[in-house]
């Protein structure tokens, strides 16, 4: 779906629009050395789409799925650093105190249990002896 201000657009400058698409390298390059649109676009007039000149800059299937995962990755490295930046480290040591402390207490109390068992199975076995 166009826009209004796409409508406008000569044709030819809407075609040169989508063959940018199909070489984002020749976009990220004239970001990146500041050069100017009207230079290349008189190059693709004069050259035409299909020239050699332009191979350079054609995103390859590799190079797409290269900048997927580079992309993705880098999403995930955004999330990762907000979670961080949101992490307060005294309540995470209180935390694992009180579970230190919580798992302390269980040891006990199986402790006792198993004290508890012993000395059951071991009045048991003395009344035992005496029955016999």
């Amino acid at each position: 779906m166009r826009t209004l201000t796409e409508e406008k657009l000569h044709p030819t400058v809407r075609e040169f629009k989508t063959f940018l698409n199909k070489h984002p390298k020749l976009i990220e390059m004239v970001r990146y050395k500041g050069r100017s649109w009207q230079e290349y676009y008189e190059k693709w007039v004069l050259l035409g789409e299909d020239d050699p000149f332009w191979d350079s800059y054609k995103e390859t299937t590799e190079t797409k799925e290269g900048g997927k995962k580079t992309e993705k990755q880098s999403e995930l490295f955004k999330r990762l650093l907000k979670l961080a930046e949101n992490i307060d480290l005294e309540k995470i040591q209180r935390q694992a105190h009180q579970l230190s402390n919580t798992i302390h207490t269980v040891q006990q109390v199986i402790g006792q249990f198993q004290e508890t068992k012993n000395d059951l199975e071991s009045e048991r076995g003395s009344d035992d002896w005496l029955r016999d």
